[in-house]
């Protein structure tokens, strides 16, 4: 199977994107050994939400590595962010641009498109098809798209992130009531600092299925990775930390599904 996925009772769907950590073999042989690192995962975000099964929520998580393929990238590799640097639907290096491939292996169009079809599409598919139930049960539904990322990665920004960084493609993925409601459960605590739509306004995944006039309402939040792990290799999760984001989550995502009902 080349996601992880777990239908759901109440009008939210929780999507993980880019927690896979598998390499096919015929990929992995062309690449280098910052590869086999996957520095950029995002590591653990299946058990910080791991509540979301007692709620009631759909799941949807990548088995495949971001350096795979990005699914949180449009299939035509558009910049989601003009004039600023990023990587793009299938890397060529890291967030710390160390070389993904050896020299002579970067991924042709061909091979690119042999992923779309092969990796991408098969998210994608259950994705779209899992709105789809959910609409046609509650009448409206909230697609909460989960990302974590390293505190500091000079590449795309300065200095230290935000820890919860929210976003709604500047509004206009979701109604603001729903992102209004989540933001104030977030800023009603006072441990974790919050921003809404600043370096990250939401990925392919926010803006091209956060369709308000639909009632399909989306938004994205990028955590740091700070706040539940440690941040170096091996990456381990850190229950004294995580125990406290995960009440934050908890308040957040249960404010997106009570709206959801609403």
């Amino acid at each position: 199977m080349d996601y992880q996925f777990k239908a759901g009772s109440i009008p939210l769907l929780v999507s993980m994107p880019h927690v896979g950590t598998d390499i096919p073999d015929d990929v992995a042989a062309a690449m280098t050994p910052a590869a086999v690192d996957k520095q950029d995962t995002d590591w653990h975000l299946v058990r910080l939400y791991e509540f979301l099964g007692e709620m009631g929520a759909s799941t949807l998580s990548a088995r495949w590595s971001r350096y795979v393929i990005d699914l949180n990238r449009p299939p035509e590799n558009t910049n989601l962010y003009p004039g600023q640097d990023t990587t793009g639907l299938c890397p060529v290096d890291t967030f710390h641009r160390e070389p993904l491939y050896r020299e002579g292996h970067t991924p042709s169009e061909a091979e690119v498109q042999r992923r779309l079809a092969a990796y991408w599409k098969p998210y994608h598919d259950q994705l779209r098809a899992e709105l789809d139930r959910l609409l046609a049960l509650h009448g409206r539904v909230v697609l909460w798209d989960a990302h974590s990322i390293a505190s500091v990665v000079p590449r795309f920004f300065e200095g230290k992130l935000p820890d919860l960084n929210f976003g709604t493609a500047d509004g206009k993925s979701c109604a603001p009531g729903l992102s209004d409601a989540i933001v104030a459960r977030a800023l009603a605590q006072d441990q974790f600092s919050v921003a809404v739509n600043g370096r990250f306004k939401g990925g392919h995944i926010t803006r091209h299925y956060g369709q308000p006039a639909n009632n399909v309402h989306a938004i994205q939040l990028e955590m740091c990775q700070s706040t539940y792990m440690d941040e170096e290799a091996p990456y381990g999760y850190r229950e004294d930390r995580a125990q406290q984001v995960q009440g934050v989550l908890m308040q957040m995502t249960q404010a997106a599904a009570d709206w959801g009902r609403a």
